[in-house]
């Protein structure tokens, strides 16, 4: 990962509401991991916040655009998944900066 894919990534979660969003995915993926391979619906987190559905999409999208989502279309809903090997490669370039 470069510089700039970071630099993508920390911006799309500096914003308090993708945040949120990203780490409410995080935990719905991982109480569903056993059961539905570690996807949820986002019509089933879409309930937890006080935002309107388009700016969740556009949310969902930064999101992905980033690289830390995985969304996908399954008939009429769209699940999402986190994508470990982003999490990875940013994981390991923050160790790597703090001399681990």
């Amino acid at each position: 990962m470069d510089t700039k894919q970071l630099a993508r990534v920390m911006k799309a979660l500096s914003n308090p509401n993708r945040l949120e969003l990203y780490l409410e995915i995080l935990k719905k993926c991982e109480a569903t991991f056993r059961t539905h391979g570690g996807e949820c619906m986002v019509s089933d987190i879409m309930c937890s916040f006080s935002i309107g559905a388009p700016t969740i999409s556009h949310h969902l999208k930064e999101l992905s655009d980033a690289g830390l989502i995985i969304t996908e279309r399954k008939g009429k809903f769209l699940v999402a998944r986190i994508n470990d090997s982003t999490i990875g490669e940013v994981a390991a370039i923050l160790a790597v900066k703090r001399g681990k």
